[in-house]
């Protein structure tokens, strides 16, 4: 899986407020019959990586065919992408189309920029993942579709599993523990985890059945003092322990990756993307490397993820609402999807599709996680938690340290609750 396109997965941002502009033109919502759309262009902004070349090719001829319409895509770059997405769907002529985080929804949909889509998911979308169009809805709306998503697996070293007699990837969360204590026996390092990987701990905590906020009055306040919170914070300080890696560094510092290409390593939490930057630090390691899910408590449930991944919106300042929905039924098609899906090894909107991942060592590993899989928050107030420094990581450090979960709960929750209350 290319790292340009989960680059910026879960990456969450202020934003203004939008004023969604009508306008005096006539939209295009009429009869809906496709002689309406020739001599149409709709423009279509989707992130640099998401399309491959062929299937975008494709895609656009079988569109262009069946509308008469013209296609414009513009391929975007997730650098900046918040204030240029802001500005576009204030003014007089947003893009029509455009791929959107799945975490970010919620602050454009608040903002009114977003169309409503709910005639598009009762048409198309009723076999969509759950879990996955949680993301495409703020306040019992439908402002976006579901379109594809990736989570953390474990990339390991075989050659350093197989050394300690570990031949068969873990399946369960016990299994995990006896291979890592079976490489620790050996002197490696079982896994390398760096204290302020939260991503992961956001994963153990859907994993517990928790949630990070909680409702207080009209406001979102921690709920970092759940039990269920808790528990997950002990799950992690137990796998964290197998860690030489820093408590107070999260996984970019240094890159864990880099590490793991030294070959002293047993294995790391990461995106597959993470792959390919151990093998540029030594190709070496390429002929090592292997994939298993994340391991729960059972065989039957793997360990809860954070699922990253985009969404399709329509702007709400377009003039070609209607065929923008044209659009999105063909490129979230079967066809389409499961295209995507085999081209990129990124999980579908639906199980249905996974059949396209066979084959891909990453997604088959990342695609039984996904069932279970959930995200921060999906609430716009949400987005100030995630800037530096993140209250979430100096949570985690106080908790390796030695502080309990709950001490170190109270040690953050001032600034936590203070960034919820930030007005967006």
């Amino acid at each position: 899986m290319k790292r340009k396109l989960i680059a910026a997965i879960g990456v969450a941002g202020m934003l203004v407020s939008i004023a969604a502009c009508g306008s005096d033109d006539k939209d295009d919502n009429g009869s809906g019959d496709p002689n309406d759309f020739k001599g149409k262009t709709l423009t279509f902004w989707a992130m640099d990586g998401s399309t491959p070349d062929q299937w975008l090719k494709d895609l656009t001829t079988e569109f262009e065919q069946k509308t008469g319409a013209k296609l414009k895509f513009e391929e975007q770059q997730w650098t900046g992408i918040q204030p240029k997405l802001t500005t576009a769907l204030s003014e007089d002529n947003p893009p029509d189309v455009f791929e959107i985080g799945n975490t970010q929804t919620s602050a454009y949909a608040k903002s009114g920029g977003l169309a409503d889509l709910g005639d598009l998911k009762d048409e198309i979308g009723k076999d969509w993942a759950a879990n996955f169009n949680e993301g495409a809805q703020f306040d019992g709306k439908q402002y976006a579709a579901p379109w594809w998503f990736a989570n953390r697996v474990v990339i390991y070293n075989k050659s350093v599993f197989a050394e300690a007699g570990v031949t068969t990837p873990p399946k369960t969360r016990a299994e995990f523990y006896a291979a890592l204590d079976k490489i620790k026996a050996k002197g490696k390092e079982p896994i390398y985890l760096p204290g302020q990987n939260w991503y992961h701990f956001v994963g153990l905590v859907i994993g517990q059945g928790g949630e990070l906020v909680k409702k207080d009055g009209d406001k979102y306040v921690s709920n970092l003092s759940d039990p269920k919170v808790i528990a997950a914070a002990e799950e992690y300080k137990k796998l964290q322990a197998y860690s030489q890696a820093p408590k107070d560094k999260d996984e970019a510092t240094p890159q864990q990756a880099e590490i793991f290409a030294k070959g002293n390593t047993g294995a790391f939490i990461g995106m597959g993307w993470e792959a390919g930057t151990a093998i540029k630090a030594d190709p070496k390691i390429e002929k090592e490397i292997g994939y298993f899910t994340i391991p729960g408590e059972t065989v039957d449930k793997p360990e809860g993820v954070f699922l990253g991944g985009s969404n399709l919106a329509v702007a709400e300042g377009s003039k070609n609402k209607a065929l923008a929905k044209e659009f999105l039924k063909l490129l979230l098609s079967d066809k389409y999807m499961g295209g995507l899906s085999k081209a990129s090894g990124v999980i579908p909107n639906k199980e249905s599709l996974n059949s396209n991942l066979t084959g891909n060592a990453v997604a088959e590993a990342a695609a039984p996680s996904a069932k279970v899989g959930g995200t921060t928050p999906l609430i716009p107030e949400w987005a100030a938690v995630e800037n530096a420094p993140n209250p979430i990581k100096t949570y985690l450090t106080a908790v390796l340290n030695g502080k309990s979960p709950a001490d170190a709960a109270k040690q953050v929750e001032g600034d936590f609750n203070k960034r919820l209350a930030q007005k967006q």
